[in-house]
């Protein structure tokens, strides 16, 4: 049986895999022949993309390149009106505003008119037709309610597509492999589509303007709960966050209580969308909120401090280059499952320079890489040399500059999981960023060095000998996804500075997560 499925599989250019779903209510016997009549292969249809057909059979479930045979059933699609259906679930930050700016533009850009309807309140149908004939092509789903519901909807097999504002959860990568969906977790099935941040704001009569991470931390869970400790008035403060199912709320949670072992305090108002969210706070001087960064309204940012006189604003730079400690990716999980040729199009056009510009004018913070010189980076400079301590020589600090001075910083920086040695879900997608940026040859004829910065815990000799290795293990890991660069038209090497320059206090685990990172300077 196994040598009989292989030749199939040689026959008819099968792929067999993961990730293909359950049957779904409307599957229907189909037989598909091979155009010689040669080899014929029965079972229920489960789809069909428009250029494959997959197919429950006794040998288990294939896929078909559909060149290569004919279809006979009542399953079987019409080839001539085949319209790609496309189901996108999740957050309503990315399903309101970003995803519908950038397919409307792909549509453009494609020569495809869009029809926009609103099927339900959280439902809205976008219907790519054909301008000359006026056939529709596509229709995309989409179900905008929070990052919750989204994973439910993949699991439920009824989306395709994930839009999420914070990393997908161990319970539901779990779940997802176990229904087939493939390992959610890897770098190949999310990528970072934009970059938001989470901002603490207040209103505009506060007379607070800054608060450490973990002074945060501690009035979500409530342990501060008078502005007096804050540098405030006299007055208890008032938590508002999102709908605990939105996942700007809960990477307030993941990225800002759990390192700092804290839980939520249960007394806080929730806000059903950013807008209403942001006008509370505005409108009420004794609230706190955590907003996102495209949607603060009239609202006043708090800019991030520390107790060692750091301080980092969250702008669009900032955030772009992870230096504001609060950046929040904006992802998109796709499952091991092939989507329609034109998904896969617009997926691509989400990478292109064209969609960046569309996510800038959204108001989010695209994925172009910039090259930013040294002396635009006055502030990380002041905190190296503000932050630096005894553990810190003044010689590193001096070979620091020397080295980096005729460079420019790339706007991509590697991090890490906590007590891991694995990148964090935005540094794999950002593996890949650049692997793509170097195969297209925009760093031909240029020096890129991966340089390596720690924590400051401990001898400088350890923290030194730690960030070499991890800006090596960076290098390398984006040569091995540049599988089509042509690496003897640029050069790659790997350099690095210890604690030398921090990017937050050593004082919780958080800030020294942070400053363990690797970035990526050119010459």
């Amino acid at each position: 049986m196994n040598a009989f499925r292989a030749a199939l599989c040689a026959a008819l250019f099968l792929v067999c895999g993961p990730g293909c779903g359950p049957v779904p209510a409307a599957a229907q016997d189909v037989t598909l022949y091979s155009r010689d009549g040669t080899i014929e292969i029965g079972g229920t249809l489960l789809g069909y993309d428009g250029e494959f057909y997959r197919v429950e059979t006794i040998y288990g479930e294939i896929t078909v390149d559909g060149s290569g045979v004919l279809c006979e059933g009542v399953g079987c699609p019409n080839l001539d009106t085949f319209v790609a259906e496309v189901g996108i679930s999740g957050s309503a930050t990315m399903g309101r505003v970003l995803m519908p700016a950038l397919l409307e533009a792909f549509a453009a850009r494609e020569g495809y008119d869009i029809r926009r309807e609103q099927v339900e309140e959280s439902y809205v149908l976008y219907s790519l037709s054909d301008r000359r004939s006026g056939e529709d092509v596509a229709r995309f789903h989409f179900h905008v309610t929070n990052t919750d519901e989204g994973f439910a909807d993949l699991l439920a097999d009824e989306a395709d597509i994930v839009m999420s504002l914070r990393e997908i959860r161990r319970d539901e990568a779990r779940l997802a492999s176990e229904a087939g969906l493939g390992d959610l977790e890897s770098a190949n099935r999310s990528r970072v589509v934009a970059l938001d941040a989470m901002v603490p704001i207040v209103s505009p009569t506060n007379p607070v303007h800054e608060i450490t991470v973990l002074q945060l931390a501690q009035v979500l869970a409530g342990r501060i709960d008078n502005w007096e400790k804050l540098g405030g008035p006299d007055a208890p403060i008032t938590v508002r966050l999102r709908d605990s199912a939105s996942g700007l709320a809960q990477a307030v949670e993941d990225r800002v209580l759990a390192p700092a072992r804290l839980p939520l305090r249960v007394d806080v108002e929730r806000h059903p969308d950013n807008l209403s969210l942001a006008e509370a706070v505005a409108g009420d001087l004794l609230s706190l909120g955590v907003a996102s960064y495209s949607d603060i309204g009239n609202a006043r940012a708090l800019t991030i401090g520390g107790a060692c006189d750091f301080s980092l604003r969250a702008e669009r730079r900032t955030i772009k280059t992870e230096d504001y400690p609060l950046t929040a990716p904006m992802f998109l999980y796709l499952p091991a499952r092939r989507l329609p040729k034109l998904a896969r199009e617009f997926l691509r056009f989400t990478r292109s320079d064209p969609a960046q510009i569309v996510i800038r004018r959204a108001g989010f913070v695209d994925q172009a890489p910039e090259e930013i010189p040294l002396d635009m980076q006055g502030d990380r400079l002041a905190n190296a040399v503000t932050v630096a301590g005894a553990g810190s020589p003044e010689a590193e600090l001096y070979r620091l500059v020397r080295t980096l001075r005729p460079m420019a910083r790339l706007s991509i920086s590697y991090r890490f999981e906590s007590g891991a040695t694995r990148l964090d879900a935005q540094s794999r997608s950002n593996v890949q960023q650049l692997a793509r940026e170097i195969e297209a040859g925009t760093y031909d004829n240029r020096t890129l060095v991966f340089v390596g910065f720690s924590d400051g815990q401990g001898p400088h000799e350890a923290n030194q000998a730690i960030a070499e290795r991890r800006a090596a293990a960076v290098m390398e890991a984006v040569r091995t996804a540049a599988e089509t660069a042509d690496f003897s038209r640029l050069e790659m090497s790997s350099d690095a500075f210890g604690e030398a320059m921090p990017m937050a206090c050593d004082d919780t685990s958080w800030g020294r997560q942070t400053n363990r990172r690797v970035e990526v300077w050119l010459r």
